[in-house]
């Protein structure tokens, strides 16, 4: 049987025998003979559940993604396919290391921000994330990540010194987890 998500929880499945029926999640009903008559959850709703918990299939509610770095792909809620997506291997959090695609330089990255780039200024100048010279070929709409470079932070007694811990903006795009 070959699945097919039309949208809106409404699947079709295909059997070997060239015939398809329509399966609507929401309502758990299918249009095939077995269903409409006898009322029992049919072998082509079970099918449609293998494949969404398989993997296979998007959810009720999601649509297929693409990660921005490798083109791996994945889910997403429906309302959340306007920004540049990442798989679990290039997706940043608090804590990573990374290095910039732009310098080589290694930072460590403090705060990942749910805010786009073309949407987020930097300090009191007149560019957005987005819009400084060196993100320029970064998608506008990739969200911000904030990182700081270690080797700039000055240690006293009393631990690190406050005017040295600059946070840098960045879209994600332009980070390489290391």
């Amino acid at each position: 049987m070959i699945v097919s998500a039309l949208g809106d929880a409404i699947y079709e499945v295909e059997t070997d025998h060239e015939t398809s029926y329509l399966i609507d999640l929401r309502s758990r009903r299918c249009s095939c003979p077995d269903h409409t008559f006898r009322s029992v959850r049919c072998k082509h709703l079970r099918r449609v559940a293998i494949e969404i918990t398989e993997g296979r299939l998007a959810p009720p509610g999601y649509l297929p993604v693409e990660c921005a770095i490798c083109g791996e792909g994945s889910f997403v809620p429906e309302e959340n396919t306007d920004r540049p997506h990442y798989c679990p291997a290039h997706t940043l959090s608090p804590g990573a290391f990374v290095r910039d695609r732009e310098t080589g330089d290694h930072l460590l990255v403090v705060a990942v921000s749910e805010r786009q780039a073309d949407q987020m200024r930097i300090g009191q100048s007149a560019y957005s994330v987005a819009t400084y010279p060196n993100n320029r070929e970064y998608d506008p709409a990739d969200r911000v990540v904030g990182a700081v470079y270690p080797q700039s932070i000055s240690m006293t007694d009393s631990g690190p010194e406050p005017d040295s811990l600059r946070v840098y903006s960045f879209p994600q795009a332009r980070l390489e987890q290391i």
